[in-house]
């Protein structure tokens, strides 16, 4: 017999003896969590119910009986999850081809998170890089292919935007270019250029972070985890297109040869960018990597980083954040967040966004002189990032990943990251 905590569905109602909050109860046969009539709120009622379980010491969970859908295992497992990697689920076993495609899941979201929640001594750019080839080459083979950008390669060929950011720490800055192309066609065209925010840790630079906002900042890389974890996800539901990594690593520290407010970049594509705050250093590596996607002639591109505090202002730490000035992609965008049960909601953005951040002695500044770059300061940022897109951002979608990382528990998620972004990015590869 299992010695797992058995949990299961059902229609009863929270006996008398037990407190109603959150809808779940133990006996003598397990936990149970009632169903509501609205499925949405029985998802958050049953991710909750997972934070219990993983509260009450539960270390093995199991999802026994009728009712289980793969959304309701996948919201008991983001529930249950515990950044120390103690607990183990068991999927039900009424549908054997639902468990293995939760397992493949669970298992890319676990690696992308664990990425996320290594110390800032434990990974840093070019390990970054080099833990990213190796997941993705496991699984792509030999239709993967790669190169690693370091300090002199990013001067020689121009991404002064990663070298700039980075070139203060002792782990150098590195850039990451990988070509999953399944097609077996070196002519192929490139479907997707995904673009990932890589600050392996972020002290804000000589715009220095208080210490209580610098505590969780080796999660900077969020965006990098992101993007290769989608990518994973959907090599592993049989993506057949050519698709670009490019991952924008870099650590934001300080010493003799940090970048100085006021000091200006010049792009490879001759924008001038005038530095009003160093903590605003993420735009100003996504940067390259959109230039970067414009050289491959992507068809499709998306970037995604733990961005800007506006936007988890805007939309709490629920959501995660959509920018784009193509309305029909960001539509397709919102639809496989909404079939894959992954709470995305868009902000605004114009194409006068990119002059929000004026310089008298650069074609634009990294930020506004203001704390926190100001109002609208997600949108400012996107703007920034749309100088940069290529074809005025026609098929480009952004997210702020407002949603990628708890510094404390609550009621849905324990501490550390939480995965949310790669399943949306992961299916809209997959149907566009």
């Amino acid at each position: 017999m299992s010695s797992a905590v058995q949990v299961r569905l059902t229609t009863d109602t929270v006996p008398a003896a037990f407190k109603s909050a959150g809808g779940s109860f133990f006996n003598g046969e397990g936990f149970h969590i009632v169903a509501r009539d609205d499925e949405s709120l029985f998802l958050r009622a049953i991710q909750q119910a997972g934070r219990r379980l993983d509260a009450s010491g539960a270390a093995t969970i199991e999802a026994v009986g009728p009712g289980w859908t793969l959304e309701r295992q996948w919201a008991l497992a983001q529930g249950f999850s515990d950044a120390k990697k103690r607990n183990k689920i068991l999927w039900c076993s009424d549908d054997l081809g639902v468990a293995d495609q939760l397992q493949g899941m669970y298992e890319t979201f676990a690696w992308a998170r664990e990425l996320v929640n290594l110390p800032p001594q434990a990974i840093y750019p070019e390990s970054l890089c080099t833990q990213v080839v190796d997941k993705i080459k496991a699984l792509g083979g030999d239709a993967v292919s790669f190169r690693i950008l370091r300090e002199q390669d990013l001067l020689n060929e121009g991404w002064m935007g990663i070298h700039t950011v980075g070139r203060a720490s002792m782990h150098k800055p590195t850039m990451l270019q990988l070509d999953y192309n399944p097609t077996g066609d070196v002519d192929a065209e490139v479907d997707y250029a995904l673009i990932g925010k890589g600050i392996t840790y972020d002290s804000g630079g000589y715009s220095i972070k208080s210490s209580e906002g610098m505590i969780a900042m080796k999660c900077d890389m969020g965006g990098a985890a992101t993007v290769a974890g989608a990518l994973a996800l959907a090599i592993q539901r049989g993506l057949n297109k050519r698709v670009k990594l490019i991952l924008c690593c870099a650590e934001n520290l300080i010493d003799g040869t940090a970048y100085k407010l006021g000091d200006i970049i010049t792009y490879k594509n001759g924008v001038t960018v005038e530095i009003f705050n160093t903590d605003a250093e993420g735009r100003l590596v996504l940067a390259d990597g959109l230039l970067a996607a414009a050289e491959c002639n992507a068809k499709h591109i998306i970037d995604a980083a733990t961005l800007t505090g506006a936007a988890q202002v805007a939309v709490g730490q629920e959501y995660n954040a959509l920018f784009s000035v193509d309305d029909a992609y960001a539509a397709k965008a919102l639809q496989a967040a909404q079939s894959e049960s992954e709470p995305l909601w868009r902000l605004p953005l114009a194409s006068w966004h990119q002059d929000q951040c004026p310089s008298h002695f650069a074609d634009t500044a990294n930020s506004r002189p203001v704390k926190g770059g100001g109002a609208g300061g997600a949108s400012n940022a996107a703007g920034f990032l749309l100088r940069f897109a290529p074809n005025q951002g026609a098929n480009w979608l952004h997210f702020d990943l407002a949603a990628a990382y708890r510094k404390d528990p609550d009621k849905w998620f324990n501490a550390g990251a939480t995965g949310l972004g790669i399943r949306t990015i992961a299916r809209t590869m997959l149907d566009n």
